[in-house]
């Protein structure tokens, strides 16, 4: 018994390190590329969404690699040392741990994480520091529609509504989030920012509209059987042409008052 189990702890030699070197670096490159080309979100039409983009392929390019050498340690391991017929009674052979692999396996994987984490923690605070001239909106949600709420024009406190988000370019908004009735999640695709909005809590969020054009607004939290179409558009607009929409939309609130 003690042949057999020798004969099957050394069977098919020793291991070929550099193939597997080569397997994994080869698939490490393929799967980097892959995942940087795939064209993952939609247009960046905020200051924030190129450092959060950035931020992703840092992430792919991290875990692509790691992913990689698991299942490639593995895929050989079951291939070299399978089971073969006949050796269906037999006892794997006795190993001893490695303390220095032991030591390795979990610094490195705690040394990526700890400063993956670092990095995601400064770009995600750096993306919303105040501008000086932002200008805030009010959204509120209930199943299943937004409504967006604008500072009144005379510095009052009745404020303007809209069904549709309308904001300037090149100016910073803050939104101030809250739900009427279940948990919403505010979400601006081509922003790149989401919120949970909760009842009874106003959350929030920064974001620096870049680019002119109409976006998706999406509910991104399971809110009920109208879930799917909760969803709104953010028109960013030159700032003279906001203006006189929001001119045009304050006197039609005043009027119908």
């Amino acid at each position: 018994m003690a042949s057999q189990v020798g004969e099957s702890a050394d069977r098919g030699g020793p291991v070929r390190w550099p193939v597997l070197i080569a397997i994994g670096l080869l698939s490490s490159v393929v799967g980097i590329a892959v995942g940087l080309l795939i064209d993952w979100f939609p247009v960046q039409a905020s200051g924030q969404a190129k450092p959060i983009d950035t931020l992703w392929d840092v992430l792919v390019i991290a875990s692509v690699p790691m992913f990689v050498l698991v299942q490639t340690v593995v895929l050989y391991s079951v291939y070299k040392w399978r089971m073969r017929p006949g050796e269906e009674e037999l006892d794997g052979p006795p190993i001893h741990g490695n303390t220095k692999l032991e030591i390795i396996w979990t610094a490195l994987p705690a040394i990526l994480l700890v400063s993956l984490v670092g990095y995601a923690y400064v770009v995600l605070t750096d993306i919303e520091d105040a501008r000086a001239n932002s200008m805030k909106v009010r959204v509120v949600g209930e199943q299943f529609a937004w409504t967006y709420y604008y500072p009144s024009p005379d510095g009052g406190d009745k404020e303007v509504a809209a069904s549709q988000l309308y904001l300037p370019v090149g100016r910073q908004v803050e939104f101030d989030i809250q739900s009427k009735d279940v948990i919403h999640d505010f979400w601006i695709p081509a922003f790149r920012m989401k919120v949970d909005a909760v009842p009874g809590v106003t959350t929030g969020y920064r974001a620096d509209p870049e680019r002119i054009g109409d976006y998706p607004v999406v509910c991104a939290e399971l809110c009920g059987l109208g879930h799917s179409t909760m969803r709104s558009t953010v028109h960013v607009l030159d700032p003279a042409e906001f203006d006189r929409w929001f001119r045009t939309q304050a006197r039609e609130a005043e009027e119908s008052q």
